[in-house]
Parts: C-alpha cells; sequence; structure tokens
C-alpha cells in the first residue's frame, strides 16, 4: 500500500473512536435497524443555529468506501489490538458501491430554535448493517456541534450588535459588516478554521478566514461569501522604526487610496500619541482626503476602555456629529476598530461602555479570533447523539438512557420528528405527529446520494428569521470567565 494511502484522513472506516470497530456484534440477535439522534441537551445558550451538516456529507458521505479504505483500517485496527469487521465493510462495498446504506433526515441549515431539539436523525436502510448507524457517530457529531456552537456563538454576538446599532445608531444596515472572523491562526486545524469560519459567514460578510470562504463556497455553492480590507500588523509598522512610526501610517494610507476600508493597527509603540499626534495631527488631512474610511485599530488593553478612549481621542481631533438617537458619530472618514480579546461578554462590555458615554455603535468595526473559533467545545451546547429505537424482528423498540446520577443525560426515547407546536418548535415522537402537522426534519442523505444541496443564501435568510428575544436574552446575563468566556 502506498504511503499516501497510509496517511490518507479521509478514510471514514478510521475517522471513528477505535471502540466502535467492537460492536458490529454487540447489538440484540436479530435486530434489522438502529436509529439514533442529536440535539444539544444543555448549556449556556436557550437556542442555537443549526449548520454544518452539509459539509460533512459532502466532505465524507459523497466519496465511497474502497478496498484500499478496507486494508488501511485492517492494519490500523490490528495495531491498535481491536478486532475489525471486514466481512462488514466488504459487503457494503459489493453490495452499496462503497456508500453507507444510511438516511440522514434534519432540520434545515440556517434555522435557529431552542436547545433540546431534535436537529439530526440517522438510520440504516439495509437491515445487514444496523451497526453503521452508530459506526459514524464519532465524525457526524463532530461536523454538527463544532460548526454549530460557532455559528451560534457568531449569531449570539450579531443579536448584541443588533440592538446596539438599533439603540444608538441611524445606520443598522451595517449590521452583516460589523465582525470579523480573525480566529484562523487561533484555531485547532484548518479544518476547524473552515467549518468554523463558513459558520460565522452565515451572520457577517467579513473574515480573515480564507479557508472558511472556501468551504462556504465549496459545500453550500456560496457566490461572494466574504469580504476583507487591507491591513496593517505589527510588522509592518515597527519595520520603519519606532521614531518613523508617522511614515508607516502615512505609507498605509497612500499605499491604499480610496479603498473603501483600510485598517490601520496604531498601539504597536504609544496608542494615546498615534491616536492623537499622528493620525490627528500629522496625518489628518491626509485621512480626510484618503477617500477611504480609516479604522484606527487598538490591539492590547481592556477592550471597552480602550476602545471607547480611542473613539474619544478621535473625536477631539476629528469632531463629531449627533446622530438622531443623540449619540455622537466620528465622520464618515474615520471609525475605531477592535480586534482583540472579544468575546460575547467582552462585546457586551464594549457596548455597554459605548452606550454610558454616548458614543454610537456605528463608531466601532470589530475583530474576533479565539472567542469565535476556539473557546468552545462539546459541552459549550451540552451536544450527544444517542440511540433512541432499535428494530428487532420486524418492531420497533424505544431505547433510551436514564442515568440515576445525572437526569440531564436522559436521551429521548424512539424515533422522532420536529414540528412547530402554538408558535414553538417542538420535538415529538413521530406516531404522535398529529394529522397535516409537518416534520421539519427532512431527508437530506440516503445511500450515497444527496437529496437535498442547500444554498448558502437560503441558510443566510433563515437565520435572520425574527426570533422571541429570549432566544438570546441570556448573553446580557453572561459574566466573564463562566464557561472559558474570558478576556
Amino acid at each position: 500500500m502506498s504511503p499516501r494511502l497510509l496517511s490518507n484522513f479521509d478514510n471514514i472506516i478510521l475517522n471513528t473512536d477505535t471502540y466502535k470497530h467492537s460492536h458490529w456484534n454487540l447489538y440484540p440477535p436479530n435486530t434489522t435497524h438502529v436509529s439514533s439522534y442529536i440535539e444539544s441537551r444543555g448549556g449556556e445558550y436557550p437556542a442555537h443555529l443549526f449548520v454544518g451538516l452539509q459539509a460533512f456529507i459532502k466532505k465524507h458521505l459523497l466519496r465511497p468506501i474502497t478496498i484500499d479504505d478496507i486494508d488501511e483500517a485492517e492494519i490500523v485496527t490490528r495495531q491498535h489490538q481491536i478486532p475489525f469487521n471486514r466481512e462488514g465493510w466488504l459487503g457494503i462495498v459489493n453490495e452499496h458501491n462503497g456508500y453507507l446504506p444510511v438516511e440522514i433526515e434534519a432540520v434545515p441549515e440556517g434555522t435557529v430554535l431552542p436547545i433540546k431539539n431534535v436537529l439530526v436523525q440517522i438510520v440504516n436502510t439495509d437491515p445487514k448493517y444496523p451497526w453503521v448507524t452508530s459506526f459514524i457517530e464519532t465524525a457526524l457529531l463532530r461536523s454538527v456541534w463544532y460548526s454549530t456552537s460557532v455559528g451560534t456563538t457568531s449569531w449570539l454576538a450579531k443579536q448584541l450588535i443588533r440592538e446596539a446599532l438599533e439603540k444608538t445608531s441611524d445606520h443598522p444596515e451595517i449590521l452583516r459588516d460589523v465582525l470579523q472572523d480573525y480566529g484562523a491562526r487561533g484555531v485547532s486545524s484548518q479544518e476547524s478554521a473552515a467549518l468554523g469560519g463558513l459558520a460565522h459567514l452565515v451572520n457577517f460578510r467579513q473574515t480573515n478566514t480564507i479557508s472558511g470562504s472556501l468551504a462556504a463556497t465549496l459545500y453550500y455553492n456560496a457566490l461572494n461569501p466574504a469580504i476583507s480590507q487591507p491591513n496593517s500588523e505589527h510588522s509592518t509598522v515597527t519595520a520603519w522604526g519606532k521614531d518613523h512610526e508617522v511614515d508607516a501610517h502615512a505609507n498605509l494610507i497612500k499605499q491604499y487610496k480610496g479603498w473603501p476600508f483600510v485598517v490601520a493597527v496604531s498601539d504597536s509603540y504609544d496608542l494615546e500619541n498615534a491616536v492623537k499626534e499622528i493620525f490627528g495631527t500629522k496625518l489628518k488631512d491626509e485621512v480626510i482626503n484618503s477617500g477611504s474610511v480609516i479604522l484606527v485599530r487598538p490591539d492590547s488593553g481592556d477592550p471597552p476602555t480602550v476602545i471607547s478612549e480611542t473613539i474619544e481621542g478621535l473625536v477631539e481631533k476629528f469632531g463629531s456629529t449627533t446622530n438622531s438617537k443623540g449619540y455622537k458619530v466620528l465622520p464618515d472618514y474615520i471609525r475605531a476598530a477592535q480586534g482583540d480579546g472579544l468575546t460575547i461578554p467582552s462585546l457586551k462590555r464594549i457596548y455597554a461602555e459605548l452606550d454610558r458615554r454616548g458614543l454610537s455603535a456605528d463608531n466601532i468595526y470589530l475583530g474576533m479570533g479565539g472567542g469565535l473559533l476556539q473557546y468552545i467545545n462539546r459541552d459549550t451546547l451540552a451536544f450527544t447523539q444517542k440511540a433512541n429505537a432499535v428494530q428487532i424482528d420486524g418492531e420497533w423498540r424505544d431505547i433510551y438512557k436514564q442515568p440515576k446520577s445525572d437526569s440531564a443525560k436522559t436521551s429521548k426515547r424512539g424515533r422522532q420528528a420536529l414540528v412547530i407546536r402554538d408558535g414553538e418548535y417542538t420535538t415529538v415522537r413521530k406516531e404522535d405527529l398529529k394529522e397535516g402537522e409537518e416534520n421539519l426534519l427532512r431527508p437530506v442523505f440516503r445511500n450515497g446520494k444527496l437529496l437535498v444541496n442547500q444554498n448558502f443564501e437560503d441558510i443566510i435568510e433563515r437565520s435572520e428569521r425574527p426570533v422571541p428575544r429570549w432566544y438570546y436574552e441570556p448573553v446580557w446575563q453572561i459574566k466573564e470567565g463562566v464557561n472559558g468566556f474570558k478576556n
């Protein structure tokens, strides 16, 4: 076998927990079907934005398993001293052309709904392979919990920003441009950057995570999913030397004269000096005549304090107007940007401090890095995949877990459906669907075929539909240091 195949991370037979290879013969005799579902069973927020499943399906399930994959997997499992179900995998290759005999149904991506509802349900379609359902749990659950958790973090940030703009600004239309993804370097892998990055782009179109934009295009047919802007960094400023900092900023403005936005990192040495003496005095005419919006960007310090003082320093030098809401707004050609230390709690504090000082929310643009793509784990929204029904001797039977020591881990029983009753999303057993009631779970994959090809624009549209305020209201009560959210 070639070295290339021995380093193949796309082999779905190995994209699992090792012990899963020992489960194929552990189900009761005459078991023909196993059903399982995915849900958030708790966590810090009352609602979530579902996204990421189609990326998993296109990357992993539309590629057939081959004999080389089986041979590789057998070598690896033997090395792990774990049994290998070669006969079962050969059957899938010979009888199903290498495609997994399963059906996956899911809520439409981009839907925002309360936690503790079914999002995804999977069942095998060939009675010879009931073990496949839970075998792919590791990869399937990971694809859902990570993208959905990032998408939810981004969506919650969007609600904070939206309310701040509605209260203090005359320009709520800038919403999708306010928060930029700076997380590529702070995330655990490029694949995470891609999947988390595309989830963020459901809510905002600003990103510096190129792989997120590529993923949105590759997996969701996105057209122009993202934009960015020229942005200096400390190396491009400090290379000029401390005595020539003004020349570094002057060169940035000159090189990108006329671009819609130009971001100038401004705290390499002395932020106050950069704000008042460099941009506000020595380069004031260049800023005014740049034909751009110059964003003065601090990159250190306490975010609410630093960004507010930066804006006030710019107001002192460039003046301001008072908008219809009674808040101060800088001239159109100058703004501030904050890209350091952003999390949901610090974002809340930033807008509270701007409000306290009478500064409009449209004075700032933001960038979020680790707080967006990395400060989460599976427990952030308590995601789980659990078997809910088995078919034995032609009869469906409910199965569930109900740990005496932890009632929060009690799982749902029976095949599930998602409906809207009395205006709210509700998970019910399939047999309890009322006449004419629509099951919002729809089949999206079956036996190697993608049944629904969701477009990114449709996902964005769903995510922007109005929801009750209680879906996101708790973000106003979150305190720093809770569940890993911290500066």
